[in-house]
Order: structure tokens, then C-alpha cells, then sequence
């Protein structure tokens, strides 16, 4: 799959890796090669790609594993570390790892220099099928998350099964929750995979992928359409904010889903018995357990979602598999 978005190849391909040396050679003509990642990712991963980059110098600069990462302070710790590698407005940057290294390493990109060029390769289900397409890049503050970033598209999106190979099954069932997002917002043949299955062929893969394709072409800057993949992600922030990020994105955007289909059904845009086929692929998954959230408990973080605009909040119900819907809701 070959897949162009605002002018840049996403490029999905088993063992793509093999090919890595050639393709950054026909867009990268310096020698020097700067990799974010996370410390996981680089003791599995460094070796590997030192050897696929045969024709370059890498020089790595490894955060913490988790949201924590995506802070002011790591942020400066990240740009201070490449300049002092020798970084120039002209080389390349690699966001090497999951969602939080590619936001993290993204908003490096889109900030030093004014901007740096750089290219995503996801190690993770949840980065492959949602956070490394679409060019929105960002960090957290103590109020909530993503709430400082910028739109800033990579020169390409090199997405690799094999990475999933060493990838904890906590973290697949992770990305899971991103793929029957996908499905619930756009590909019902996509849901009803997920409705018996639990782990995905390139195929799905790709077709969660398509789903994000088709709403960012649609409203690359999020002024309407590109809220539809915000679907569970309203109350998920809120979950993931109370519980200082100990919780799963995976797992808190599920418990948001159930939120978000329980509050359609209460306003008559969703039926009861989608409520019901979600809940049990989610359990099923082990991606929520009851007794469920309690939604009351997260009600006050809603004021500081990025949603939340000068007229009120912008949620997302879904009226049936593949019918979004975005509803203004003023809150207090």
C-alpha cells in the first residue's frame, strides 16, 4: 500500500524495513540521520536500524517510555540533546516508536529551527493506524493533553508489521481500541472483523489506515470532519488526565466509546444494541471490565479538552456503524 496524504507518502509494507536505506536516499541527500525513540524501542531496535542505514550516521536521543514524555521539560531535554549532536535546520529527524514519540518527536520537528524535515516509522498498532498519519503533532500540560502542539506532515510514514513481532500483547490490545474506533467512524466490514477476531492481518491494518486517510483529506485541520476521529477520545483524555496517564490510551478511548454511545443512546442518535455488540467486543478484548467508569467522575476535565470551544464542546456520537456525528454540548 501505497498511500498519498497532503503531499507525502504513507507506506505500508511487511519487511519494509529491507527497503529503508533506498527510500530515504531518494528523499535525504546528507549523511547525518537524527532518531527520537523511546529506551524500549532503541535496545530492541538500534542495532537494527544502524544496519538498515547503512549509508548514514545516526545519532539517537532516547525519552522515557509513556505519556510522561510528552512534557515542556522533555521537549527542551530532546532539542538540547540534538543541537548538541550537531543538528541543522537541514537534516533529517526519525520519530523511532509509539504514539507518544511520534507526537513527541513530531513537535520537535514542526518548532526547532522553524521546522525540521522528518519521517514517522511506527512500532506500535496504535501509532501504525492513527497517530503517525495525519500530521498533528503535540505535547501535554498539568491542565490536559495535546494541548500545545502544531500540524506538521512528515516527508513519509513507513509503517512495518514486523515491528509488532516484539510488541507486548497489552499494547496490541492498545492499538486494537484505534481500530474498532476506525471501524465504528468508517469501515463496518472493519468492525465486523473485530467482532471475532483479535488479531489483524496487514489488511485490517491497512483499512484502519484508510479510514484516517479518508477524514484528513477531507479536513486536514480540524475544523469539522476531522472530528470524527475524536470518537471516544473526549472522555478518554478525561480518563487518562484523572488517572495522572497509569491508564492505557487503548483502554481509557474504550471506557470513552461506551461513554460516548451510552450518551447517544440517552439523546436518541445511537441504538441500544450497538451499545451492547461494543461492550462485549471491549470486554472481550480486555480493554474495559466492570463494574464500568463511572462518567460523572470525569466531568470537570472536559473543560480543558482541546474540543472545547468559545461556544461549547464539540462530541462525537455515532448514529450507526459508520455514521458519525458531531453535537455542540455546553458544559456547566
Amino acid at each position: 500500500m501505497r498511500q498519498t496524504l497532503s503531499n507525502y507518502e504513507i507506506i505500508v509494507k511487511q519487511n519494509l524495513m529491507n527497503d529503508l536505506n533506498k527510500e530515504i536516499l531518494d528523499i535525504y541527500q546528507h549523511k547525518d540521520i537524527y532518531v527520537v525513540t523511546d529506551h524500549n524501542v532503541y535496545k530492541l531496535y538500534e542495532t537494527f536500524l544502524v544496519e538498515k542505514l547503512k549509508d548514514f550516521k545516526l545519532h539517537f536521543v532516547s525519552v522515557e517510555p509513556g505519556e510522561k514524555s510528552k512534557s515542556l521539560a522533555i521537549y527542551k531535554d530532546v532539542v538540547t540533546k540534538l543541537l548538541s549532536f550537531g543538528m541543522r535546520k537541514n537534516h533529517l529527524l526519525i520519530a523511532l516508536g509509539g504514539g507518544v514519540v511520534g507526537d513527541l518527536a513530531g513537535f520537535v520537528a514542526a518548532t526547532l529551527f522553524r521546522g525540521v524535515p522528518f519521517i514517522q516509522i511506527p512500532t506500535t498498532l496504535l501509532s501504525m493506524v492513527d497517530s503517525s498519519i495525519g500530521g498533528k503533532t503535540g505535547i501535554d500540560l498539568n491542565e490536559g493533553k495535546n494541548l500545545i502542539g502544531a500540524f506538521k506532515n512528515p516527508l513519509k510514514v513507513f509503517v512495518d508489521p514486523m515491528f509488532l513481532d516484539t510488541l507486548p500483547n497489552v499494547e496490541y490490545k492498545n492499538g486494537l481500541a484505534e481500530v474498532l474506533k476506525a471501524g465504528l467512524i468508517g469501515d463496518p466490514k472493519l468492525y465486523a472483523y473485530l467482532k471475532s477476531n483479535d488479531k489483524l492481518t496487514i489488511n485490517e491494518i491497512k483499512s484502519a489506515i484508510q479510514v484516517k486517510v479518508n477524514v484528513v483529506k477531507k479536513d486536514p485541520y480540524e475544523q469539522n470532519e476531522r472530528m470524527f476521529l475524536n470518537f471516544g477520545h473526549t472522555f478518554g483524555h478525561a480518563i487518562e488526565r484523572h488517572y495522572d496517564y497509569a491508564i492505557k490510551h487503548g483502554v481509557a478511548i474504550s471506557y470513552g466509546m461506551l461513554i460516548s454511545l451510552e450518551l447517544g443512546i440517552k439523546d436518541k442518535i445511537t441504538p441500544e444494541a450497538l451499545y451492547d455488540e461494543v461492550k462485549t467486543i471491549l470486554l472481550r478484548l480486555e480493554l474495559v471490565k466492570e463494574p464500568l467508569l463511572d462518567k460523572k467522575i470525569f466531568v470537570d476535565y472536559l473543560n480543558h479538552d482541546k474540543k472545547n470551544l468559545a461556544d461549547g464542546l464539540r462530541f462525537v456520537y455515532v448514529k450507526a456503524v459508520g455514521e458519525p456525528v458531531i453535537k455542540k454540548v455546553v458544559i456547566g
